[in-house]
């Protein structure tokens, strides 16, 4: 027998409908297993697709998965499902903060959701203390983007960085070279077969609009979907290596994506501790309901 599954599209990183990166986010979905999930985020044909369910530690449970696999931790589905339990009313929206708790695979996190007025205007979530992992050769790397060597901002290492999901981290020298990227789909998925990240998060230190801080361009291979219209994990993780490598003055800042695909994207980042101890780092922006369906299988 068919049953039905709460359903809401949600546009995060954005304060418009149709901006941003959206997120398909399905409730009550304890007995799903995997791969019905993984079916279910193919036909959503997102970046990815949050399932909620409950949880014993938190307030929810939430497991997040792109077209291809199942990712520990991510930003805009995050965002998105915050913003669906309080659209659904699954989630008493209290002003000025209301606190959450979501069970990921990486363990529990907190989100607080500022409102005024009855609004919702910033969904902050907290990533995990950021691990610095493998350090990867630019001769191998940038080939791989279309890029050389000299492409990449110097004096400083490409490296996987995680607050939850690994990401590779490639700063490059300005926006010029993040148009210029051609991704090598063979050489790409050759490489993260024998690497040690998830995606590869490349950005510079220029925004697109006066308030950006950095840009950045993010990508993947089918089934996911190519580019990724904005990355909350790897914003994370992007502003830990920012921090730790001294490319920031302060360690407040804001960070753009998605601009050229014509989903523009933004988010307020805050990174706490000092850069060789970093401890959390706070990612967070806006995000809107666009559609609300059912799901029927």
């Amino acid at each position: 027998m068919k049953k039905s599954y709460e359903l809401l599209q949600v546009d995060a990183f954005t304060d418009t409908p149709l901006g941003g990166n959206p997120c398909a986010v399905v409730f009550d979905t304890d007995e799903l297993d995997s791969a019905t999930m993984l079916a279910i985020a193919r036909e959503m044909n997102l970046s990815e697709t949050a399932f909620v369910r409950r949880s014993e530690i938190a307030d929810f449970g939430v497991r997040y998965f792109t077209p291809a696999e199942e990712i520990p931790l991510a930003g805009h589905p995050t965002l998105a499902t915050a913003r669906a339990l309080v659209d659904t009313g699954r989630l008493a929206l209290r002003e000025p903060v209301t606190h959450l708790t979501l069970e990921l695979n990486v363990g529990p996190i907190d989100v607080a959701i500022h409102a005024r007025d009855g609004e919702i205007h910033n969904i902050v979530m907290s990533q995990k203390k950021p691990q610095f992992l493998a350090i990867h050769d630019p001769v191998e790397v940038m080939p791989i983007f279309g890029l050389s060597p000299k492409d990449a901002l110097p004096g400083v290492p490409i490296q996987t960085v995680s607050t939850g999901t690994p990401q590779l981290m490639i700063a490059v020298r300005d926006l010029e070279v993040l148009r210029r990227i051609r991704l090598d789909v063979a050489a790409y998925s050759d490489y993260r077969a024998r690497a040690d990240f998830f995606s590869p998060h490349l950005f510079c230190l220029e925004g697109i609009t006066p308030a950006g801080q950095t840009f950045a361009r993010h990508f993947g291979v089918p089934p996911d979907t190519p580019e990724d219209p904005f990355t909350g994990s790897a914003t994370g993780g992007m502003a830990a290596y920012l921090w730790r490598y001294g490319l920031l003055m302060v360690p407040v800042f804001v960070a753009e994506q998605g601009h050229w695909m014509q989903r523009p994207g933004q988010a307020s980042v805050e990174v706490i501790g000092p850069p060789e101890n970093i401890e959390i780092v706070k990612v967070g922006g806006n995000a809107v309901t666009v559609m609300h369906a059912k799901l029927v299988i």
